[in-house]
């Protein structure tokens, strides 16, 4: 350290000499590779603890393990029974040793898979588990050692093992993809605080290539980001890129230069260039004056980031899945990266459950389908079960406040909408009621049920509608209302024949933030017709606001428009971040051979919407919140068409 002068005498001159500001071993200015092993040995109880003689050891290739008896710093692989170092483990909860187990562990069904990730998190080890655990120490100890062995393989061969499968930094490094920035997305984890790391930050992050028998470090420069995720490359391989590594910026083993340093923890060049360099302290002095690092407090806010305010056992009204015109009282069960796993409250088994993210305006406190006059459907539970709560109205997003008391929506006025059944187009609609506070119930011309049970509530605000001659500009194809024989259709025959006015334009959302995504960016979206599935996704189209989602591997028939600020869209590595499960492309061989399946699969994820066309009138009458009317009459106007609908203007992608 700088400041030998102030420490005490009990300070051996080793100690001293031991490490500069950087947090480096001064022996590596000169020292070999065998001379650095050994001189690591001198290192305080701070740097490398010392061997119990009481703990068993075995040597593979020259290096020490150890098993301290399941004491804290080591796990045991709940698959196979492996036991290791903690932090080398798979997933934040580090149940497992490698993803082959974790997945071998789970369903061999992608649907089970799928489930078991998102439920199982926080439940005890399995009976099976626990067999596993009792397997003889020496056998434990030798898969271990091996286990250490094929580490520093796949480091030499720079062999990366992919997530459930799939990797991020292969998948753009291969395709020479840009993902879109985090700052793209306010509601997810840095969003609002990420600042200006950019390519050319400097980390602190674990060196792997490295022969000492503990966890050291190095610094590291940004060489290309990815949403969270960041490809770096150690300090002094310049050009050399044979050990770039992919990693989340977010995660717990990056730092900010000088961390190394207040924690006492060892700065050691890798081995692959350790002769590089006579005097590493002056090559780090050089290559780090003037450089960006992480915010101290960098960690400190990604903590903060990722608390959630909803809270297991809540209670919300969240649509209705079987019945879009009505809500209903659902439970809280789970939260993850702020998306909610809602149990409707009526669900014994809790398998009737509606995924969403906290920020959805599909959900609302208890109370706000009655304050606006939006059908409910009232529980058959008269008690609220014990341990469950009303989530607080504070909670829920905000929907800017509106003035109508003026000009103002109308029943039977004419615009254009997102089919919520069909997110991949945008439809000839009708506002058939409006309620309080600035919300319509919208129905789709040409498939709506006699009984206005398919009809779907949009705020005034809402991105997802637009005015009549919004797809005529900006050249997206309007879906007709069903079973019209008059076409191409034209808003003008239209109107005229429905005896119809249009909305007026000057009512619509018109702001465009400045949302930062251009065609081609990658990221990580909600599937909104399966809603619990997030997917590798392109960004294919911008109007405006409007984005056009296409799930990577998939045919075009899926894609879905989406806003700007939707919080179903993620940056790349949110779920790695957060311990979602994410859905990777569907492979180019298997695309034809499921076409059929998949095309008869999401026809059935529309017809869980659209059973409810089914009820009897008796079932309708009961649905009924008091006295709720069915009649509306449409409006009637001489005018034709709206001029002012040259608001929008073309915007070609």
């Amino acid at each position: 350290m700088e400041n030998t002068k102030d420490l005490t005498e009990h300070t051996s001159r080793a100690e001293r000499k031991r490490r500069d500001s950087f947090g480096m071993f001064d022996g590596y200015d000169s020292c070999s590779e065998d001379t650095s092993s050994s001189s690591s040995s001198d290192e305080s109880e701070e740097e490398v603890a010392p061997l119990p003689s009481s703990l068993p050891i075995i040597k593979n290739n020259g290096q020490v393990y150890t098993y301290p008896d399941g004491k804290s710093g080591m796990a045991t692989c709940e698959m196979c029974g492996m036991v290791g170092v903690r932090d080398a483990f798979y997933s934040k909860t580090k149940r497992f040793c490698s993803v082959s187990c974790s997945r071998s562990y789970s369903s061999n069904s992608k649907k089970a898979s799928i489930l078991a990730r998102l439920q199982v998190a926080g439940k005890p080890p399995t009976k099976k588990a626990k067999v596993l655990q009792k397997q003889p120490l020496v056998a434990k100890l030798a898969a271990y050692a091996q286990y250490q062995a094929t580490l520093q393989n796949q480091a030499k061969t720079k062999a990366a093992v992919p997530v459930e499968g799939f990797s991020w930094g292969n998948y753009i490094n291969s395709n020479s993809f840009t993902a879109a920035p985090v700052t793209c997305f306010k509601h997810a984890p840095m969003g609002m605080c990420w600042g200006d790391i950019s390519e050319g930050v400097r980390v602190e992050v674990p060196n792997t290539d490295c022969s000492l028998p503990t966890k050291v470090f190095w610094i590291a420069g940004i060489i290309k980001l990815a949403g969270y995720n960041a490809l770096l490359r150690y300090e002094g391989f310049e050009n050399d890129s044979s050990l770039d590594f992919w990693c989340n910026i977010c995660g717990s083993d990056i730092h900010p230069v000088g961390w190394c340093a207040t924690s006492g923890k060892p700065l050691v060049p890798p081995r692959t260039i350790q002769h590089k360099y006579t005097n590493w302290k002056a090559f780090l002095v050089k290559r780090l004056t003037g450089a960006k690092t992480l915010p101290p407090d960098f960690s400190q806010k990604v903590s903060e980031s990722m608390q959630y305010p909803f809270k297991t056992s809540m209670r919300v009204e969240v649509v209705d899945k079987t019945h879009l015109c009505r809500t209903r009282v659902a439970v809280v069960e789970s939260v993850i990266g702020g998306r909610l796993r809602l149990v409707y409250e009526e669900s014994e088994d809790k398998t009737d459950d509606f995924w969403c993210h906290m920020y959805s305006p599909l959900i609302h406190h208890i109370g706000w389908s009655r304050s606006i006059g939006h059908r409910f459907k009232r529980s058959d539970i008269t008690k609220k079960q014990e341990g469950h709560f009303d989530a607080p109205p504070h909670l829920f997003m905000k929907v800017k406040e509106v003035d109508a008391a003026g000009e103002w929506f109308k029943e039977g006025m004419k615009l254009e909408a997102i089919d919520p059944l069909n997110l991949s187009a945008i439809c000839v609609a009708t506002i058939r009621k409006v309620l309080a506070d600035g919300y319509l119930m919208i129905g789709i011309d040409g498939s709506e049920a006699a009984d206005g049970s398919d009809w779907f509530c949009y705020h005034a605000t809402s991105p997802s509608i637009f005015p009549v001659g919004f797809c005529e500009i900006n050249m997206i194809e309007l879906t007709p209302p069903r079973g019209y024989a008059k076409l191409p259709f034209k808003w003008f025959d239209y109107l005229r024949e429905t005896d119809s006015i249009a909305a007026p334009v000057k009512l619509f959302n018109k702001e465009v933030p400045n949302h930062g995504f251009h065609v081609g960016m990658k990221l990580e979206a909600v599937d909104l017709m399966e809603p619990r599935l997030v997917c590798v996704a392109t960004v294919t189209r911008i109007i405006h606001r409007l984005l056009r989602i296409h799930f990577d591997g998939w045919e075009d028939e899926y894609d879905q428009w989406v806003d700007c600020e939707s919080p179903d869209l993620y940056p790349v590595g949110w779920c790695q971040l957060t311990g979602y499960q994410l859905q990777p492309p569907a492979p180019q061989s298997s695309r034809d051979s499921q076409s059929s399946s998949s095309k008869q699969k999401k026809k059935a994820k529309s017809q869980q919407y659209k059973g409810h066309k089914k009820m009897t009138s008796l079932q309708l009458k009961e649905e009924l919140i008091d006295g709720e009317e069915y009649n509306f009459l449409q409006g009637a106007s001489d005018q034709e068409s709206n001029g002012s609908a040259s608001y929008y203007i073309k915007q070609e992608p």
